[in-house]
């Protein structure tokens, strides 16, 4: 089972995240064979962090909910929230297989916030730029909820087109980047 988890930073704990950097990327490191895709997102400033993106592909959703919640960051008070979603891996691939330039554009991560019916269940005509791209789901599996999508764009407002915007209640675009050990 694939899953979705959105760690979204408290205000002020940049010097917290900063700290534990080493404890999360230990923990991180135990689900190396499970990720599908991972990285920060951050402000328009570019260097403040704002959250952490995991994509994994998990045995079942208590797996994930222990992933989700015993993460270093988490148990310390780092975030202010985490999204947790079944999510179907609809390029079948992971960021590591990505064919584009990761250096040329920026990088985004676009969360479609579901309106009741489903969108954009097929991939977009322009699949070259996308890293990671699925829906977000319930708990089982059943409901369509929202899309996720990493891509590369040239500005934030480019990587919102990836989405049809009148189908959603709401669309988030944070600056993202592959993320790892560096």
């Amino acid at each position: 089972m694939e899953f979705f988890c959105y760690h979204r930073d408290r205000r002020g704990s940049m010097q917290l995240r900063h700290e534990l950097v080493e404890e999360h990327w230990s923990y991180m490191d135990r689900y190396a064979a499970e990720m599908i895709a991972r990285g920060p997102t951050f402000a328009d400033d570019g260097e403040t962090l704002t959250g952490s993106v995991h994509i994994v592909d998990l045995p079942d959703s208590a797996t994930a909910r222990a992933f989700a919640f015993d993460e270093p960051g988490y148990q310390a008070g780092a975030y202010r929230d985490v999204m947790l979603r079944r999510w179907h891996n609809t390029l079948g691939r992971t960021m590591w297989e990505f064919t584009g330039d990761r250096t040329e554009g920026g990088h985004y991560l676009v969360l479609g916030l579901g309106a009741g019916h489903t969108a954009d269940r097929d991939l977009p005509p322009d699949r070259h730029a996308l890293i990671a791209y699925g829906p977000l789901l319930s708990d089982d599996g059943g409901t369509w909820l929202g899309t996720a999508a990493l891509l590369q764009a040239p500005d934030p407002e480019t990587a919102r087109t990836v989405l049809t915007p009148d189908l959603y209640a709401d669309i988030e675009v944070h600056a993202w980047t592959f993320g790892g050990r560096r």
